[in-house]
């Protein structure tokens, strides 16, 4: 377990260096590009901006990292603006503390006929990480997102449309595409069922209606019974805790 862990911790450093790495080479080519717009010379900008020539020099190269307070010298002495944005994708790395529990619960309940795939990392067109992708033979592919609060609703039911519709771009999809049904994969939204999460619900019930419109208790069957036919994009409420069977439930259960 140890060495797992190492190895997950090594591939996430990995990934973020060289994402970092990318974001230098693009700070120093639009430096560069400014600089050779003024027809200034490193020289010439090292001195304005009050940095030492050699550091630019490895900036514009995207060897290092630039402080913000060295961008913002620089940007001022080329006449740009620094913006920084955190660009969202489909959904954070930091996961809801009690998804891996809801996760269980609805493994407990699905009929032994579904394929189960978790954590199913998605590239494109979206790039993020599905919960947990249930196949069989004959249904389509069912990308499932839990959740036991829902903060931003809207964005919440983007993502998931995203990564649903990026599941081809996935390691598994060979795997998953030779058994099922051909057709674009479908949906399923595990919610906890908790007093704020039911009044949420009933909010927006028209909105969550339109994005999971196929019936709980069709779902719900189409989970336990191996001949039930996956009805399309539905929500299924669960109880946690406890964990065990019967404890999806209908979608306006008290």
């Amino acid at each position: 377990m140890g060495d797992m862990t190492g190895a997950s911790r090594r591939s996430c450093r990995t990934v973020v260096g060289r994402r970092a790495a990318t974001v230098r080479r693009s700070i120093g080519n639009q430096i560069v590009t400014l600089r050779e717009d003024a027809n200034a010379s490193q020289r010439r900008l090292s001195s304005e901006a009050g940095i030492d020539q050699g550091h630019l020099s490895r900036i514009e190269r995207g060897l290092v990292e630039p402080s913000l307070e060295v961008l913002e010298s620089i940007a001022s002495a080329l006449g740009a603006t620094v913006s920084v944005r955190l660009q969202p994708t489909t959904g954070p790395r930091i996961r809801d503390h009690l998804q891996a529990r809801m996760v269980e619960a609805l493994l407990q309940e699905a009929h032994p006929s579904w394929h189960r795939l978790v954590e199913v990392t998605v590239h494109r067109p979206a790039r993020g990480t599905i919960d947990l992708v249930l196949s069989r033979v004959g249904s389509p592919v069912v990308a499932t997102e839990c959740h036991s609060e829902l903060r931003r609703l809207e964005q919440q039911l983007r993502w998931a449309m995203d990564k649903a519709e990026s599941l081809p771009s996935a390691a598994a999809w060979t795997f998953l595409a030779a058994e099922t049904d051909p057709g674009p994969a479908s949906r399923l939204l595990v919610l906890r069922s908790t007093r704020a999460m039911r009044d949420l619900a009933n909010s927006f019930e028209q909105t969550l209606r339109a994005a999971y419109p196929a019936g709980t208790t069709e779902a719900v069957r189409a989970l336990r019974e191996p001949n039930v036919s996956w009805p399309g994009a539905a929500i299924i409420w669960t109880r946690w805790p406890p964990i065990g069977r019967g404890s999806c439930r209908r979608r306006r259960a008290a």
